[in-house]
């Protein structure tokens, strides 16, 4: 049976990438890479997703397909979250594709990687259906 096993990053300043993702998520690197493809990054007690972070040459693409969301309880937090990332390198994300009232940011990594910061407490948010 399959399982998901880790989100794998492009970048060109892993260093940059490694500083930035561990202090965003209290993350650590790993001392064990992937035979030498990537640093990996573990989250604190080393339960949940890990990261790996590969060199690329490619440039990210303005509007990704795939990206990560990370989630926060409210706005008040989301705001202080968005701040603080920006403070470790992070870029607010001119996004032009905003629905109205939207429950997420746009941001973008040290390498340009972009990610949004969710608002899960957002009162327009669709409840989850049960199926």
């Amino acid at each position: 049976m399959l399982k998901f096993g880790v989100v794998v990053l492009g970048v060109t300043d892993r260093p940059r990438a490694e500083e930035f993702w561990c202090a965003a998520l209290g993350y650590r690197v790993r001392d064990d890479g992937f035979a030498g493809w990537a640093r990996v990054l573990e989250p604190p007690g080393g339960s949940g997703t890990v990261i790996a972070l590969q060199l690329s040459e490619t440039l990210p693409e303005d509007y990704p397909r795939l990206h990560l969301d990370l989630h926060v309880a409210d706005g008040a937090e989301q705001e202080a979250e968005a701040d603080r990332l920006v403070s470790l390198g992070a870029t607010r994300v001119d996004w032009d594709r905003f629905p109205d009232d939207p429950d997420f940011i746009v941001l973008a990594d040290t390498e340009g990687n972009r990610f949004c910061i969710v608002d899960l407490g957002h009162e327009h948010r669709l409840p989850l259906q049960d199926s």
